[in-house]
């Protein structure tokens, strides 16, 4: 399993009237966490559609809790549960500055071959970058 976490501070324009973020900016905090995930493996989105690799969302859940509100800094963590093949699943969880868990979510992404349009492995190299996080006893 790999685990990830890293945090957004909630923007003014990211609230709604009530103040608190608007339901639709959580798929954005996941995407974020997701692509920091990446990078922190030495690989990013921009490196997989080099390699025509897209990767589009297939699945997301949301799990509202509690509500995080304008410059809370929230801390997004972000896990692989299982060992990719033509999908890859994140799960997600929120918190707030007290640590308390105010959403959960996932998201399932499928690997396409951008030449063929079709589902493909991921690049040889990713799943190098992961293989350590999914070896037996870990």
């Amino acid at each position: 399993m790999l685990t990830f976490e890293t945090q957004v501070r909630v923007r003014y324009g990211e609230t709604d009237q009530m103040g608190y973020v608007y339901y639709g900016n959580y798929a954005e905090y996941y995407e974020v966490a997701r692509v920091e995930m990446l990078r922190s493996l030495g690989t990013s989105y921009k490196e997989m559609e080099a390699r025509r690799v897209m990767m589009p969302v297939l699945d997301l859940t949301c799990k509202y809790i509690k509500p995080a509100t304008y410059d809370e800094l929230l801390t997004i963590k972000v896990s692989i549960r299982s060992k990719p093949s033509l999908r890859i699943k994140f799960d997600y969880e929120l918190f707030n500055e007290s640590m308390e868990l105010i959403n959960t979510g996932a998201t399932t992404l499928v690997f396409i071959d951008m030449d063929k349009n079709k589902p493909c492995l991921p690049p040889q190299d990713f799943q190098n970058r992961l293989a350590p996080h999914f070896e037996e006893g870990k």
